[in-house]
Formats: C-alpha cells, structure tokens, sequence
C-alpha cells in the first residue's frame, strides 16, 4: 500500500513549488495558548470516519481537501500547533508554531462495498482507514512525567491528524483524529464545516468565524491545601471520586475482552421505552432519546456483568455546555476549545433490578442539571489545578457520548 505524507500550514499565502516542498509567507507570530483544557480524562485523541461514493466530474478529493485544510488551518491555527507539557502543574499548552497538521493520502486496493454496509462502529479495518500515530496516549511516555526541577519539560505532539483513503471503486474515505483536550465533537463539526466551505468556494468563508477565548473557562488559582478546596467546593463533581470498593470491578480497561456491536434504537424500539418509562414515579416531563437509551444499556450492562445487589455502579455521560443559557459570560458564537462537562448518576445494583425502569430514567435525567449550573465548568477547572489535573473515575462506571447532534450530517465537501 502506497502512502505519501506532508505537513500542511496554516498559511493564507501557501505555495506549492515541487512535490514535497512548501513555501509558507506572511506568518503572523501569536502567543502560547496557556488556558486549554488539561484534564487526564480528555488525553487523548477522538476520531472519526467520513465514507464517500465515487462521484464523476468533482475531482480529485485529495487535493481539493488538501487545498481546503490549508485555508480552513489559517483560522484555526491552534490545529496547526503542537502541544507541550509544562511542568510543575502538568499544564497543557499548545505552541503555535505552525508546523501544519499531518495529511496523508494512501491507496487501498479494495472498493467501498467490501467494507460491507457500515451503520457505525466496529467499522471493519478501521486501523488502515484512520492515519497513523506516533507514540501512545497524549503525553507520551510516563518517564517523561519525572521532574528534577521547575523548568519546562516539553512533550510535543500534534493536534489534528487527517487521512484520505482511495479505493479501487473511486469512492474513498477521510479519517481524522484531533486532540479532544483542544476539541470536541461540536468542534470537530465547526472545524469541518469550514473545511466544507473552503472545498466549495463559499465567499467569505468561514461563514461563522472560530473564537478562541480560553481565558473565559480560566481557573482560578486558590490558595487554601486541597482537602479544603475539594470539602468546601461550590460544585459537586462526583466523576472525580472513586465508588465505594473500587477494586470489585467487573471490567479492566486493560484486559476488556468484551464483544463489540451495534445496537439499532428505531421508532419501535424507542417507543417500547417511551412506554416503560411513563410508568410511575417519573411522570413530570417525556424522557428525552439519550436518557432512554442511555437508562436502558446502564441497566443491563449492571445485570450482564453480575454484580451483586449491594454493588454500587455508575452511569457517567458527556455534557456539552457551550449553548448553556447559564454560562456567565456567556459563550461567543464560532467558540471552540472543548466545553465538554460531566453528567453522574449513582445506583446500588439492587435498585436498578427491582426498581422500574421509570426510576433508572430518572436518574440519567436528573444527573443534567447541575452539570448545567451557572459555574460549574470553571468549578471543574479549579478542582483540576488543585488535584493534579486527575482522570474521572470509570471502576463500575458506564461512560457514554452521545455523538448524535455535534452537526457532522450536515458537512458536504462536494461528495455528499
């Protein structure tokens, strides 16, 4: 399998002189991003996998994502940075040095339908469809956490990795992985909305110009020890704090052999839901899609793994909050940088069997609200610069994102 790599730049004035070689001008010099999000459980890379059938007339998808990347790159240049790691404190930041993003375009000798019919993930060769990485996680190897003083201790890495896939049919596909510490999928579908715009001309694209404006979300140092700020804390965050007896887990991360499918919710299914939980005690409001769905796979995945009644488990879920009425100051339209909070709720297993599903419901809907408080973004942040910037907890805790609203269906970059 042929595979060409280069570095595209965020450049307003790119010019191709010979293969391989890029002339970049009129660079403007911007300061390090010091306020991105630096958590432990947002360390790593989120993908996606883009399909398109061939399509005679358009031209080659290559270079017209090439082309369209370079002029989305000069808004975003964050994406064309590099991440450091400053210590003490394990602050990420990210250098604006505009080494571009990495973009490869290789040749795979099979066409789309060998793929079979995709509805979503495992997607079958998967590894071959996303672009290669260097390394492992976000921060490199643990031998570059060990500090012999303050100096800045850098682990570099790239932010946005973008693959093109030729298949024999002409039809091909874009993998991308982008640093979810400096993005979400909200972001991600901003990011290739403009992308979109550039690859079809859109005068005065992007359309919805990206904001950066970190210093909004900047935590507030406290001079107080960490028990204090963690006892007396304005939020809760319950995400941060081990269950009770943590070790009785069902599930490693490290030895998960599970299966892995996907599951069709219709119409029929969603409103067999629907029916279960109108039942008693939760009859205030409808239940949304995601708490359906959500509620119903927490309470089997409880009774599937057999843990005993007096087990507590978790249901943990991500919260987008850049459109939250109660953000103060609210955010700007075009604002990106990863929003992302967390939704908890708790349960013995016992309850969770013998309870009504309308009860597990209430539960998932409940867990919103004060992940919508005014503040509690930032309060997240401050806990983070006090303990160490830790990971949630995820020992008897079912993780869930709802990838189903971050706008990727309405992305056209000529292909449909």
């Amino acid at each position: 399998m042929a595979q060409v790599g280069e570095l595209l730049l965020g450049s307003a004035d790119l010019n191709m002189e010979m293969a391989g070689r890029i002339r970049q001008r009129a660079v403007a010099m911007v300061k390090p991003m010091r306020f991105m999000r630096s958590w432990d459980g947002l360390r790593f890379y989120r993908s996606g996998i883009f399909l398109y059938r061939h399509r005679a007339g358009v031209g080659d998808p290559a270079a017209v994502l090439r082309a369209a990347l370079a002029e989305a790159l000069v808004h975003y240049y964050p994406f064309a940075g590099r991440i450091v790691e400053a210590s003490p404190g394990r602050k990420l930041i990210v250098e604006c040095t505009g080494e571009g993003a990495v973009f490869v375009a290789p040749d795979l000798g099979i066409s789309l339908d060998e793929l079979g019919h995709v509805t979503g993930p495992p997607v079958p060769r998967h590894d071959e469809l996303l672009p290669a990485m260097e390394g492992a996680g976000v921060v490199g190897r643990p031998l570059l956490y060990i500090q012999a003083n303050f100096a800045i201790q850098e682990i570099i890495l790239k932010i946005c990795f973008l693959q093109v896939m030729h298949f024999r049919c002409g039809g091909f596909t874009v993998g991308v992985q982008i640093c979810h510490c400096l993005a979400d999928g909200s972001d991600m579908a901003q990011f290739a909305t403009a992308i979109a715009e550039f690859a079809h001309g859109v005068p005065g694209a992007p359309t919805v110009p990206p904001v950066w404006a970190q210093e909004i979300l900047i935590s507030t140092p406290r001079h107080q020890d960490n028990d204090t700020l963690v006892r007396h804390h304005r939020h809760q965050h319950p995400e941060y704090e081990p269950v009770h007896d943590a070790g009785r887990d069902m599930v490693s991360p490290l030895t998960d052999a599970s299966v892995h499918r996907s599951f069709f919710y219709g119409r029929r299914e969603l409103s067999t839901l629907r029916a279960l939980a109108s039942m008693p005690p939760l009859t205030s409001s409808p239940a949304s899609r995601f708490d359906l769905i959500a509620a119903f796979m927490w309470k089997c995945r409880a009774t599937a793994l057999r843990y005993v009644d007096t087990d507590t488990v978790r249901i943990q879920f991500f919260i987008n909050t850049s459109n939250c009425q109660k953000n103060s100051p609210p955010l700007p339209v075009g604002y990106y940088g990863n929003t992302c909070t967390f939704g908890v709720a708790e349960s013995t297993v016992g309850d969770l069997r013998r309870r009504p599903f309308s009860h597990t419901v209430g539960l998932v809907a409940a867990a919103k609200a004060p992940a919508m408080e005014e503040g509690h973004l930032q309060s997240a942040a401050e806990l983070m610069t006090a303990t160490g910037r830790r990971g949630f907890s995820v020992a008897r805790t079912y993780v869930v994102s709802d990838i189903s609203r971050p706008g990727f269906t309405g992305v056209d970059i000529g292909w449909g």
